[in-house]
């Protein structure tokens, strides 16, 4: 690798080349990034703060007023100081390689942590080390590399972006073209005869040529550059066989009319990158007007705890925040908006949007950015702006906590796609080849046909729409699923495993008796502002039972996950939770209970009579059918006989078991073959929810915002989870049957382009037709699915 030259210094560089990993080396006097797939195909890219004059001047001078720092605030969407993270949109965005070079920015800048593509809205989220890298080096690195973004500081104010007319541009052109090649070609198709005919035959030919040369390199252009990125990232995607049938097609004519052997295939080239782009700009239109992301996401169901002076505390939806709202921040709850810390002491852990586990302390008066989670206690602050439903579902999407379940249905399809793509190039040479034997005038319309109407594009179509579709419809019944793959895995789940307190108990309906020593008035106080900043279930109940108490700010405050929480506030200590946790002996009543002692006193406790939520007893009768049904609960074993009463005989009912408890079963059981889907409450059951093939956190009108869930059920339609299972098995059958009627088109298609009886201009015409076909197809059944669930 010594031997390498370096791009940017010249063959007499005399640096050390630095390997980052196996694929990447550095020079370590210019610092330009080489990324090698072979040993002689080697591809340069420059790292852009170490040698700025590789980027053409004209575009540095372009993006110099990313350098303010006011409009720099404005394009970032988190800025603490060492990491900025921002959202661009790249107009230029058209297939699974281009997705594959966008996620693989670090590699060409090791500065840049992370970037995830959303490829329905062409958008890059990039996260980036602010300390070493700008966002004006970021802006052009894309730019370098053929993808430079759309900046519109007037879009960012409005929260939309202009719309990317390329395409209608390059359909445009395409449309033209044809008209006017298929005009020209009208004497040579009647055979007509004449002086004036033959004498200017040659100069309409070449016409059609000058027609054709737009459409190729700049309509087509897209076509190429896709085919070769695939290729060179060792993608072999839907536009490779494109691309070389169009390459054939403006070969073989040229060559036609250079040496008069006939008038060439001008019309059908322009005529099928015309129609290609028809069938585009189709599919586009129909994926914007479905709106899958945006119209679950409005629905995301997200609370936090508003306070006002007439109505005190009380949740509210987050899409209801305005600007100067005052909020209430539980112990692990999410801050849903950029906002100002008011009262409590804040340590701030943003690995949600950085990925990065260290917490942050913040004072009052600091700025507290969306996507940090409070891990000490409760905090109040006002917020500076309304929320970002897209935003928080991006942080929710993020890879950092999914990697290990993120073997989806479309991953499939790209294998299937690429497959079917080499089977597509030996069918179009073996097919070519017979010809040229038999008929050499039929080869080409026979080549190009084939590589046309065996488009995988309506395969690689088929489970984006159906899941797409499939998630808004949940969303609008309250059941709001992270991304397309959870639907996959709810679909192939066997066990169903339930948590007891908060899950399949309501709180809303539970009551508590108290049994101990009387607390003094400074206890009483405590013990309010202790529950005040725990999410538990429990907590919650005992919060909303007990009297107002006056509200102050403790010293400390601490979770125990399956233990209690604990609270200091001057020279008061109090604890509450399990018996052991407050340091005494378990009762004999079985019933649910919470202990509290203050200042190491036992004081007493709180025995709660929970109530079961509404169609409990019908709900696990049906799941019993399909599914092994589980309760893991760490309460004691005071509800067995009820539950025992109310529950399928074959329920397992396990008792007593912590936190920890709670995975291993579900890792054990994983290693014996069982796919498992979690039901529980988003903070104890964190660790058993992620360590499930789906985790379900159960919502009632709090803060269970959490990246160890996949899915997020309100309450009200617990009694429907059948249906959603159901409906996730229904959405694969739909998948398989579009893929059934791709294959039935392509194997008819086929067969008529290797027998030389479909010309390419009609197989571009039918491709198209086939990708809206199934688009068409997928949603109207998902949605003819969707009303059976209403």
């Amino acid at each position: 690798m010594d031997k390498i030259s370096c791009y940017h210094c010249g063959d007499d560089c005399n640096n050390t080349i630095i390997a980052f990993d196996d694929k990447n080396f550095c020079c370590n006097g210019c610092k330009t990034v080489y990324e090698i797939f072979s040993e002689n195909d080697l591809t340069c890219y420059y790292d852009l703060q170490a040698a700025p004059g590789a980027v053409p001047k004209e575009i540095q001078g372009k993006y110099d007023f990313l350098s303010q720092e006011n409009i720099i605030e404005k394009l970032t969407e988190f800025n603490d100081g060492n990491t900025q993270i921002t959202t661009l949109y790249i107009p230029h965005i058209h297939c699974s390689s281009c997705i594959w070079i966008l996620e693989n920015l670090n590699k060409l800048n090791p500065n840049i942590s992370s970037s995830q593509v959303n490829f329905g809205k062409k958008t890059v989220r990039v996260t980036y080390n602010s300390e070493i890298t700008s966002l004006k080096e970021v802006v052009l690195l894309l730019a370098t590399i053929g993808y430079e973004p759309y900046i519109s500081l007037d879009d960012f104010k409005t929260g939309q972006q202009n719309v990317n007319r390329s395409l209608i541009y390059k359909l445009g052109v395409a449309g033209f073209a044809f008209g006017n090649v298929m005009f020209l070609s009208f004497p040579e198709y009647f055979q007509v005869d004449g002086f004036w005919i033959e004498q200017y035959k040659p100069v309409f030919r070449w016409l059609m040529f000058a027609f054709s040369l737009p459409v190729v390199f700049y309509a087509g252009r897209d076509y190429f550059v896709s085919a070769y990125k695939g290729l060179r990232s060792k993608l072999l995607n839907i536009d490779v066989p494109i691309a070389l049938g169009i390459a054939v097609l403006f070969i073989r004519s040229t060559v036609d009319i250079i040496f008069d052997f006939g008038s060439g295939f001008f019309d059908s080239l322009t005529g099928l990158v015309f129609f290609l782009l028809l069938g585009k700009f189709f599919q586009q239109k129909t994926y914007t007007f479905l709106s899958f992301e945006r119209d679950y996401k409005s629905y995301f169901p997200i609370a936090v705890t508003k306070i006002s002076s007439k109505m005190g505390e009380h949740p509210i939806q987050v899409y209801d925040i305005k600007k100067g709202d005052r909020l209430l921040i539980r112990n692990e709850e999410l801050i849903p908006v950029d906002g100002i810390l008011i009262n409590g002491k804040a340590r701030i852990d943003y690995s949600f949007v950085t990925g990065e586990s260290e917490t942050v302390s913040k004072k009052s008066g600091d700025k507290l950015f969306a996507g940090g989670k409070q891990t000490s206690g409760v905090i109040e602050m006002e917020a500076l702006k309304s929320v970002e439903q897209s935003y928080l579902t991006q942080l929710w999407s993020n890879d950092v906590f999914s990697k290990n379940k993120e073997d989806g249905f479309t991953t499939l399809t790209n294998k299937i796609s690429k497959k079917f793509t080499i089977a597509v190039l030996s069918i179009a040479f073996v097919s070519t080849t017979f010809w040229l034997f038999v008929d050499a005038s039929k080869a080409m319309n026979v080549f190009t046909a084939v590589l046309i109407i065996a488009c995988p594009c309506a395969i690689a179509l088929s489970a984006p729409f159906t899941f797409g579709n499939l998630l808004r419809i949940f969303g609008k019944l309250k059941f709001y699923v992270k991304n397309a793959s959870v639907i996959e895995q709810l679909a192939e789940i066997d066990t169903i495993i339930f948590d007891k307190t908060g899950t399949i108990t309501s709180n809303k309906k539970s009551r508590a008796q108290y049994d101990g020593m009387a607390l003094n008035p400074s206890e009483e106080t405590l013990l309010k502002n202790t529950l005040r900043g725990s999410n538990h279930p429990l907590s919650r109940t005992l919060y909303d039972i007990l009297d107002e108490h006056h509200i102050i700010s403790l010293n400390h405050f601490e979770e125990h996950l399956g233990k209690g929480i604990e609270g200091t506030y001057n020279e008061n200590h109090i604890k509450i939770g399990s018996a052991s946790f407050v340091g005494t002996q378990e009762s004999t009543i079985l019933n649910t209970q919470v202990h509290i002692s203050a200042n190491n006193k036992y004081k007493g406790k709180y025995t709660f009579y929970n109530s079961y939520r509404k169609g409990l007893s019908k709900l696990f009768n049906k799941l019993k059918k399909n599914y092994d049904l589980v309760i893991l609960s760490g309460d004691n074993e005071g509800e067995f006989d009820n539950l025992k009463k109310l529950l399928p005989s074959k329920t397992k009912l396990i008792f007593n078991q912590k936190p920890d408890d709670k995975l291993d079963y579900i890792k054990y059981h994983q290693t014996e073959g069982a796919k498992i889907l979690m039901i529980g409450d988003g903070l104890n059951d964190a660790g058993a929810l992620a360590q499930s093939n789906v985790g379900i956190a159960l919502s009632e009108n709090v803060n269970v915002f959490s990246p160890a869930c996949d899915a997020i059920l309100d309450a009200s339609k617990f009694n429907q989870l059948n249906k959603f299972i159901s409906a996730s098995k229904s959405a694969i059958k739909i998948i398989k049957w579009s893929f059934l009627l791709s294959f039935i088109y392509n194997i008819i298609g086929l067969y008529f382009a290797v027998t030389g009886q479909l010309a390419p201009v009609i197989a571009a015409i039918l491709m198209p037709l086939s990708s809206i076909s199934i688009v068409v197809f997928t949603t109207i059944t998902t949605n003819l699915l969707g009303k059976k669930l209403k």
